[in-house]
């Protein structure tokens, strides 16, 4: 007996690892086709209980005995426990969890108009939620009555989007939905999406100042409920605390460590420290450029221009950072194209390896043109801005004697 994650193909699921944090339990994955998932309703296999994700929740819906009013009204199942009697009765934690996600980032949605842009089964479980804490619901989708070439038109006064689309899911992270800067009274914006934690969206939103809210923590939210049903704990139960830990946990495997800072500050030895003692793999930009383009940045620089390497390096930026689980040392103007700052949050722990001016003018600089060519300190004014709107946390390293045990002590912070 034991539960599990059921769905077509999951090669990426986080539900094991999120279900084991919670309870006691034994949690596979569940990869079956249509017609082993009906063996599963017809007792073929000894399943306790078990969550379901597309394209099964609408078939579970109609295999279960009975359903919980949220899944019956949503239209979709998510979670199915299996009764003493070898019934099945279903249920849909997205309610909660979409709930949980709103509620963490204090968006309140009663009495406001809330868009939702996609018309699938995430959009069903989100759009009851919301008309459950008081919010006007309207429907965007390709082909709908209200669609994307005319919801500016219609709805400008909208007050909270939603996104329940695919739209920005890695590995396709430069897309958007939707032109946020159309609508007149925008307050919140929510992206049901976790990978990247910041959906160029999100972003988008955070650049105009609205809040936001990214899709892990409905994950984990909605698993926390589904590990109560399983486990037969007290329905209306909530331990923000545990999901909280369980949420920055994730956070912290999922995000890559992504450094930043002038030539010269550390980044490459750091970095490496860092990867080798958190098992991670390393990724010097600079170094990788070399092996992409079969030349130096620095030889790239001096004979093609600053603009044509810095392009040539943007395009690496699309490549690598939206990834996971790296720790990344950059180049040190990387921050000075704007359309760098996205690929450097979406999915990043982003660090800014601050040195003194006096350290860095110490560094050998015969290869590095713009350094070499450039004052130290007025290349250092002019990027420190920019290192500190783009960085998550500063480094204040005013030595760099012991690097093994700076390393250590930052790694505590993380």
């Amino acid at each position: 007996m034991g539960y599990g994650v059921l769905g077509r193909s999951l090669p990426h699921t986080y539900s094991p690892r999120i279900h084991n944090a919670f309870a006691d339990y034994e949690y596979n994955v569940l990869e079956r086709s249509e017609e082993g998932v009906k063996g599963i309703f017809e007792g073929k296999e000894d399943l306790d209980g078990f969550n379901v994700t597309i394209p099964y929740k609408k078939l579970a819906l109609s295999l279960c005995d009975e359903v919980s009013e949220e899944a019956s009204e949503v239209g979709a199942v998510n979670t199915v426990k299996r009764n003493g009697d070898g019934t099945f009765t279903g249920y849909n934690t997205d309610v909660y969890g979409f709930m949980y996600m709103l509620k963490r980032e204090e968006i309140n949605v009663a009495s406001k108009s809330c868009l939702v842009l996609g018309t699938g089964g995430a959009s069903a479980a989100v759009t009851y939620a919301l008309r459950k804490l008081g919010a006007s619901v309207n429907l965007c989708s390709r082909t709908g009555e209200i669609n994307y070439y005319n919801v500016y038109d219609i709805l400008p006064n909208t007050q909270v989007i939603i996104n329940t689309t695919p739209v920005g899911m890695y590995p396709d992270v430069a897309l958007s939905p939707i032109d946020l800067t159309k609508f007149t009274d925008l307050y919140a914006v929510a992206d049901i999406i976790y990978n990247p934690s910041t959906t160029r969206l999100l972003y988008d939103a955070k650049q105009l100042g609205l809040k936001t809210a990214g899709g892990l923590s409905m994950l984990v939210a909605q698993a926390y409920k589904a590990s109560q049903i399983f486990t037969g704990g007290p329905s209306d139960k909530e331990d923000d605390e545990l999901i909280e830990k369980v949420i920055k946990k994730l956070e912290s495997e999922m995000k890559n460590i992504t450094l930043i800072g002038m030539p010269g500050s550390g980044k490459t030895t750091l970095g490496k420290m860092i990867a080798d003692r958190l098992g991670r793999e390393f990724v010097d930009l600079d170094l990788l450029y070399a092996q992409e383009y079969e030349e130096t940045p620095s030889h790239a620089i001096s004979t093609k221009g600053e603009d044509s390497f810095r392009f040539l390096e943007s395009t690496l930026c699309r490549k690598v950072l939206p990834s996971s689980k790296l720790v990344i040392s950059t180049g040190g103007g990387i921050v000075t194209r704007e359309e760098n700052h996205f690929y450097l949050k979406c999915n990043s722990n982003v660090i800014y390896i601050k040195r003194p001016l006096k350290s860095l003018m110490k560094q050998d600089l015969k290869n590095r043109p713009i350094s070499r060519d450039n004052s130290i300190e007025d290349l250092l004014n002019k990027r420190a801005p920019m290192y500190e709107k783009v960085c998550d946390v500063t480094w204040d390293l005013p030595d760099f004697d012991q690097p093994d045990v700076i390393t250590d002590r930052l790694i505590e912070e993380l």
